[in-house]
């Protein structure tokens, strides 16, 4: 546990930014999931739409510093060739 009073502050910051961003990830966790379930169903639309709001998610949790942009880009990617090879 902590002693001093920089030390107990810091983990109450770490506590909250911890939730913070299991909350975050937790959303895109969820708009992934839409996104391979609409490719799986192949519903081409819904699967574009859903692709574009976890996209944007991922964009948004690397300009928060959630994720490395590198880690983004990767799921991104997978993402998008699924959309496309349902599209094509």
């Amino acid at each position: 546990m902590p002693q001093t009073r920089s030390a107990k502050k810091r983990l109450r910051q770490t506590e909250k930014r911890t939730l913070r961003n299991k909350a975050y990830k937790s959303r895109i966790k969820t708009a992934i999931r839409k996104v391979r379930l609409a490719v799986a169903e192949g519903r081409a639309e819904d699967a574009r739409l859903s692709y574009r709001e976890a996209s944007s998610l991922l964009d948004k949790a690397v300009e928060k510093g959630i994720l490395h942009k590198n880690n983004a880009g990767r799921r991104k990617g997978r993402l998008a060739v699924q959309v496309s090879r349902l599209e094509g």
